[in-house]
């Protein structure tokens, strides 16, 4: 196995391009894992840890973009009031010694289903900036995720950042887990309240192929919620924003949980989370 390690981005993507095959490394907490357990024997490693230029983060017009390498660590202690749903979900990833070492980039070059960062990047409305020798473009999450560990990362691209809205709206978090970090989710659910839009983004986790968002769920809320007055959501409207988010979810039966548990735990889910974002509006009960 060959390992590569470039000194700026230019040296990683010209890296990436000769070995395409090569499998980048930055925290390591997924790449060795699969190492360990002979998972994955890869041709080269591609260790990015040296390029600074992947820990940065700023604002992009009316984004906000943050570098690949931001670990999970930062986006909680320097993020939380810019990125609140995505604080919220580095908060349950693994240890305090993952979080100081993984990071979003990383969660999204494996493309699991299960990600924690994949329901509130996708309730944002989030952009996946990808990079090569040939050029740069912008993928919006939603289109990001192909199928279960597959993207539409062409073997010569690195994810050089992911962008959300510098302004985001009230979000909120949950997942379903034997414990609340250090554990695989059974199901997570992410939700976005844009008062200034009257939009609704939604993000499911670990309970179909990919990522998924509830689509239908999010433009019957927007459509149901009383944004001018901030009055209390109407119990049926909560109710059937639940039943539509579980519907959404396209999961199988596995060891950590059957199909029909991961539908009714997202309708919950996603009635708690729909409560406490709009309690962050200033809503009523």
């Amino acid at each position: 196995m060959d390992f590569l390690r470039p000194s700026d981005w230019d040296e990683a993507l010209a890296a990436k391009a000769a070995h395409p095959d090569a499998v980048p490394i930055a925290g390591g907490t997924d790449v060795m894992v699969d190492l360990n357990f002979d998972r994955s024997r890869p041709g080269a490693l591609l260790d990015l840890t040296r390029v600074t230029a992947l820990a940065d983060w700023g604002t992009d017009g009316d984004l906000l973009r943050i570098g690949a390498g931001v670990t999970y660590r930062r986006l909680i202690d320097e993020l939380a009031g810019r990125v609140p749903g995505l604080a919220l979900a580095s908060r349950t990833v693994g240890s305090p010694q993952i979080r100081n070492r993984g990071t979003v980039g990383g969660n999204l070059g494996s493309a699991s289903p299960a990600g924690d960062a994949h329901p509130a990047l996708l309730a944002a409305g989030a952009l996946v900036e990808l990079a090569s020798v040939r050029g740069s473009r912008r993928v919006p999450v939603a289109e990001f995720f192909v199928g279960p560990k597959r993207s539409v990362r062409t073997p010569d691209e690195l994810i050089a950042a992911f962008l959300v809205p510098a302004r985001p709206g009230a979000e909120q978090f949950a997942k379903v887990g034997t414990r609340n970090a250090m554990v695989i989710a059974v199901c997570s659910f992410a939700i976005s309240l844009n008062a200034a839009t009257h939009t609704v983004g939604t993000g499911i986790g670990s309970a179909g192929p990919t990522p998924l968002r509830a689509t239908e769920a999010a433009e019957f809320l927007a459509a149901e919620l009383p944004w001018e007055s901030r009055g209390p959501v109407p119990g049926a409207v909560a109710a059937r924003f639940g039943d539509l988010v579980g519907a959404a979810a396209r999961p199988i039966d596995d060891v950590r949980g059957s199909a029909d548990y991961r539908r009714h735990a997202l309708a919950v889910l996603a009635r708690r989370t729909l409560a406490w974002a709009w309690a962050d509006l200033g809503g009523g009960a």
